[in-house]
C-alpha cells in the first residue's frame, strides 16, 4: 500500500480511508481505491494482457511534469521505466510524451503529457 499511497499523494490525492489491506484516495473528482488481494487468491498473478485492467494513466499539464515525476518519484524509488521512456510516442498522437513503469505487482502505470489543440 505504501507505493500507491506515495503515488497518489504525489498527484495531490487526499487519503480518505486506509488500513493495512486497502487505501482510498480522492482528488475531488476522481476516487482511487486499491485493495489487497483476498486471502484465497494471492497465487493469481496480475497480467495486463488478461481480462481486467491494462494500465493506469495519470495525465499531467506539461512535458516537464513527466520528467519531474521520473526524477522525483521513480528514480528515488529505483523504479525502472519501461520502453526506454520517458520519451515521445508519436505513434499515439503528436506531442504525446510519457513515462511507463510497473507497480510492485507489475500493473503498468503511465504518466503522460498530451498537448491539446490549444497548446500547439
Amino acid at each position: 500500500m505504501v507505493f500507491y499511497k506515495d503515488l497518489l499523494l504525489y498527484f495531490d490525492y487526499k487519503i480518505i480511508d486506509e488500513s493495512e489491506e486497502h487505501i482510498g484516495a480522492s482528488n475531488g473528482t476522481t476516487d482511487f481505491w486499491v485493495i489487497q488481494t483476498a486471502k484465497p487468491h494471492p497465487d493469481r498473478k496480475f497480467h495486463r494482457k488478461a481480462i481486467g485492467i491494462n494500465h493506469i494513466a495519470f495525465r499531467v499539464y506539461a512535458k516537464e511534469d513527466v520528467d519531474k515525476f521520473t526524477n522525483e518519484f521513480l528514480k528515488i524509488r529505483k523504479v525502472k521505466p519501461l520502453y526506454n521512456s520517458p520519451k515521445y510516442f508519436p505513434e499515439y498522437r503528436e506531442g504525446y510524451y510519457a513515462v511507463f513503469f510497473e507497480d510492485p505487482d507489475r500493473i503498468k502505470i503511465e504518466v503522460v503529457y498530451v498537448p491539446s489543440e490549444k497548446n500547439k
